[in-house]
């Protein structure tokens, strides 16, 4: 059996170091109320001269430090979209998530990643291809933007700097149980609709489906996915899937979790599973996501 990876073993194969960059401006562009919370729609500036839209959703100045989220959006091919998610939702969810933090007290901040929103005029395909070739995956430069996300969530006076967490669905849920695995301050991780073993997607032939943003060049004989989200652990994860989902078929899920299950040796793992669910949110599914929330931040 391959040893679990180092997380300077991942950052080497991302070709983003995580945590290498940082966001070095904030501009406000409007303020808008959100029940008694303000929702800010902001401009972030990297280090690095890039810029990216985000939404941040957060409890009025001079309240109790909040518990906070870093939610991370979805792809769908759905490029037009980026962190209006958050407040806007999209096919695969129940709804926005926007509504049900505020409710529970929890604070959230959604970045745009390359390739969706504003940032939809560098297409992926080209964009990931470009990176690859230079040693650079997509992927690994959306976990870096999103690692400086949780930097500067963790300095702003609204939010408790240790109960955040993060967490999407398909590539955000992705992205959220990579980024709790390079991450060590992050404290509760939940993730839907995306948790397979690469290797065994790839021999079932269900592995196409994935965008390109996705490779990370010779991960497979390094980790598996199992293995890289048990970096968690201790920490809390909450695992969510269908088995009717293109992209978790049961073999594939079940050999992740296997991995998975061996890196916890005491609570901290919870699954929510549903057998005649594909790629969406169902409303138990949402209901676990929330109490999950509520309970570990």
């Amino acid at each position: 059996m391959t040893a679990a990876p180092t997380r300077d073993q991942l950052h080497t194969l991302l070709g983003h170091q995580v945590g290498a960059i940082a966001i070095q401006s904030v501009t406000r562009q409007r303020r808008t109320g959100f029940g008694d919370w303000w929702l800010d729609d902001l401009v972030l500036g990297f280090d690095d001269g890039v810029h990216a839209r985000a939404l941040w959703l957060h409890p009025p100045e001079g309240q109790p430090p909040a518990p906070a989220l870093l939610y991370c959006h979805a792809h769908g091919n759905f490029y037009e979209m980026g962190c209006a998610e958050l407040t806007e939702g999209r096919p695969a969810l129940q709804g926005p998530y926007a509504p049900d933090l505020q409710a529970r007290g929890i604070a959230a901040l959604c970045i745009e990643m390359p390739c969706f929103g504003g940032r939809a005029d560098q297409a992926e395909s080209p964009t990931a291809k470009a990176g690859l070739w230079a040693g650079k995956p997509l992927f690994g430069r959306m976990l870096a933007e999103l690692s400086a996300g949780f930097d500067w969530l963790a300095t702003q006076p609204e939010v408790a700097m240790d109960r955040i967490g993060v967490m999407g669905i398909s590539m955000g849920g992705t992205h959220a149980w990579w980024l709790g695995a390079l991450e060590p301050r992050i404290k509760a991780v939940a993730h839907l609709c995306c948790f397979a073993d690469l290797a065994t997607l790839i021999e079932l032939g269900s592995h196409d489906g994935h965008g390109i943003y996705m490779t990370v060049p010779g991960l497979l004989p390094v980790a598996r996915s199992g293995q890289i989200a048990g970096l968690i652990a201790p920490r809390a994860q909450l695992v969510c899937a269908g088995m009717q989902d293109w992209s978790t078929p049961p073999e594939a899920f079940e050999k992740g979790l296997e991995d998975l299950r061996a890196a916890y040796t005491e609570d901290g793992l919870e699954t929510h599973v549903e057998t005649d669910l594909g790629h969406a949110e169902s409303p138990a599914m949402r209901a676990a996501v929330l109490d999950f929330l509520s309970r570990q931040l």
